[in-house]
């Protein structure tokens, strides 16, 4: 075997006690650490120079972006059975308290914006209040102990509520209108919050850490104020299940089986233990979820040179050999002894919460690379359509379409049929073209490039299973558009547009990333502390929200127009745009991560990250009519946290929100916390709420 020698480790900097300035935003070193291995501080990845918006007007856009950045001036998952049927996007209520609202779902509801603020808290608007439905310990699985942060285990992480929750998911039961399933991805650990200094060894550490990564399936039932909603009794629900970096899956699609997915462990690269750093992801028309693996780099460790013939793919995804030291409880995390493990991470996963003893798979024809997650739209010819981004500065946006169409019904021939459209298909990726700005608007046309299909690559010198394990590498090659971390795909039930989150990207304006129509921001304003002055910084720092119109109205069409709904960042800076509404009107939003939508058609935006001196919450943005683009601040969540899911239910009478790495402050350690939410004991525990009107 040629080896190639191991990246130098980099000495990690010692954790600040202020909030940094640098490529990290107002994320902490403790979030940047854990859980994307402090991507900003690595090179960037895309070194291509073919991925930007080309059309007749770029330099003058890039000029133009930069003065602006230096002025100041003046999902959504509808339950079957619950949920109200979509209607015509209506505008906005205007402001006023929720005890005057005309309606009682939260698409129609009249409330107050809550205003940026840093409490340790869920804040909301008045009229509302919040519960919490499930916290980091909470027992999933029968047999699971109550939680003792002191006598913390392998065997009870295994069967309790993991760590970091993102993504939410609230699938009915067939039969019970009082009861639900809650789908909860865990994304990542965190072991200066969850373990008292000194008081496990380094290796129990590990092992409860892998244990609480992958997902919950946790049964819920219904409040008795409506669109509340608690945790079902785990003895009795036998529906509730944990998935985690010990669960076993099969690999499924073109690429399953190939010599570079074969381990030690698994010689037929079919069967993969786990699944690591769960993002985003979404419900499928046929009652599944799928979650999508991110930054699955590192994790990986090596115990001395890595294999040459992977030098480019290693790189390209950010494998480095310095990882989390997990080697030293599974040697499969050791780059240098098993060089094909992690070809086995960084894909979809779907699994079926409705059948616990199901096995969860790994999807290839939907590629490899830094999956945010999937969702799924209904082609006019009936095919599935899954949106997906790779949540990196400077990578692209894909989909894929399957090659069979849905079948219809409950019965289980349409249900296996509908499980096997993920495996075939055609995958591509998109490049965005502007129209210049004489219109005043940074938008233009864009198409889908094709990538492969389950049986024929379409980029030249590689075959359909080096396309799907190395995606990233493919798309290089056929020059799509470099975007702002793609974060959150999704389409939006009502209008039939597709929204894009992408969150921000400080190497935007940069030699490497130059500005363009469809990325026009290369300098930002920011606000270091909450009421601080604007402070220009380098970069796109506070993110865009991109609005996709398929040809046709067809999500399965090959062109597209598009157009930036929302310039993110504070109203005050010239930069921002809010669909051309009322920049006086609307609250400061930055850093957009996750989107959904409720049954009017109304955009729910969760940020992660905010560059504005506020917490980080969930923001309402009508889509169409007069009020479209005025962005209304509905939460806020706790210091240190990120807002994720979101998640409209029960009729829209209900918002899930995750509230991941409360407290996740630099300097924070378990003994010396920043944050106790949701205090219910003298340390942070991460968890899902439910927010409903109470008055």
């Amino acid at each position: 075997m040629t080896t190639l020698p191991r990246a130098p480790r980099t000495d990690r900097p010692a954790l600040p006690l202020l909030v940094p300035q640098g490529p990290h935003g107002s994320r902490s070193r403790l979030t940047c650490r854990f859980r994307c291995g402090d991507a900003c501080d690595q090179p960037l990845p895309n070194t291509t120079d073919h991925g930007h918006v080309r059309d007749e007007v770029a330099k003058a856009v890039a000029r133009r972006s930069v003065l602006q950045g230096a002025a100041v001036g003046g999902g959504a998952l509808v339950l079957a059975g619950l949920a109200s049927a979509p209607a015509a996007a209506a505008p906005g209520a205007g402001v006023g308290v929720a005890r005057a609202a005309v309606a009682a779902d939260l698409g129609r509801t009249a409330f107050r914006p809550v205003p940026p603020n840093r409490r340790d808290a869920l804040v909301s608007p008045e009229g509302f209040r919040s519960d919490v439905v499930v916290r980091w310990g909470d027992p999933v699985e029968k047999g699971a102990p109550r939680f003792d942060v002191r006598r913390q285990t392998p065997d009870a992480a295994a069967k309790q509520f993991g760590y970091n929750c993102d993504y939410v998911g609230v699938l009915p039961l067939r039969g019970r209108r009082d009861r639900a399933l809650l789908v909860v991805n865990h994304e990542y650990t965190d072991p200066n919050l969850m373990f008292p200094t000194d008081l496990y060894d380094e290796d129990t550490q590990k092992e409860i850490e892998v244990l609480a990564h992958g997902m919950s399936v946790v049964e819920i039932v219904r409040g008795r104020t409506p669109g509340s909603w608690l945790r079902a009794d785990h003895t009795r629900a036998r529906r509730n299940r944990r998935v985690s970096a010990r669960t076993a899956f099969t690999m499924t699609g073109p690429a399953a089986g190939d010599p570079r997915l074969r381990t030690t462990a698994d010689p037929t690269g079919r069967r993969v233990m786990g699944t690591l750093n769960n993002c985003a992801g979404g419900t499928t028309p046929w009652g599944t979820v799928l979650s999508g693996e991110e930054n699955v780099n590192q994790y990986f460790d090596a115990s001395g040179d890595l294999d040459a013939r992977y030098a480019d793919s290693y790189r390209r995804m950010g494998f480095t050999g310095d990882g989390r030291g997990w080697s030293s409880i599974d040697p499969r995390f050791d780059l240098t002894t098993e060089p094909h493990e992690p070809f086995r991470f960084g894909w979809v996963v779907e699994l079926d919460p409705s059948d616990p003893r199901s096995t969860p798979r790994k999807h290839s024809m939907l590629g490899r690379f830094k999956h945010e997650g999937a969702n799924v739209a209904l082609a006019e010819d009936g095919r599935a359509v899954a949106y997906l981004g790779d949540d990196e500065r400077g990578d692209y946006l894909y989909k894929f379409v399957s090659r069979d169409r849905v079948r219809s019904g409950n019965g289980a021939a349409a249900r296996r049929h509908n499980m096997t459209l993920l495996t075939r298909g055609t995958l591509y990726v998109a490049r965005l073209t502007g129209d210049g700005t004489a219109d005043g608007r940074h938008d233009g046309t864009g198409e889908w490039i094709r990538l492969t299909s389950d049986t024929t690559s379409y980029v030249e010198g590689m075959s359909v299973a080096d396309v799907l394990i190395d995606t990233r590498l493919a798309a290089d090659r056929v020059a799509p558009t470099r975007m702002d971390r793609p974060e959150d795909v999704e389409p939006n039930p009502v209008n039939g547009k597709v929204y894009v989150a992408l969150t921000n990207n400080s190497n935007r304006g940069s030699d490497a990333l130059p500005v363009d129509e469809a990325n026009p921001i290369g300098s930002s304003m920011t606000r270091p502390a909450l009421g601080a002055p604007l402070e220009q910084k380098s970069g796109n720092r506070n993110g865009y929200v991109l609005e996709l119109t398929p040809a046709r109205g067809d999500h399965a069409a090959d062109r597209f127009t598009w157009d930036l709904m929302l310039v993110c960042g504070d109203p005050a800076a010239q930069e921002t745009y809010f669909a051309g509404y009322d920049k006086a009107e609307v609250s400061p939003i930055s850093c957009p991560d996750n989107v959904a939508f409720d049954s009017e058609g109304n955009l729910w935006i969760s940020t992660d990250g905010n560059a504005l001196g506020s917490n980080d919450g969930v923001f309402r943005v009508p889509t169409a009519g007069p009020e479209r683009g005025r962005v209304q601040q509905f939460l806020t969540v706790p210091r240190g946290a990120e807002a994720c899911g979101p998640l409209l239910a029960d009729r829209d009478r209900s918002l899930f929100v995750a509230v991941q790495h409360p407290g996740e402050v630099d300097g924070a350690t378990f003994e010396s916390p920043a944050s106790t939410w949701p205090h219910t004991d003298d340390f942070p525990r991460p968890s899902v709420a439910v927010v409903y009107r109470h008055a």
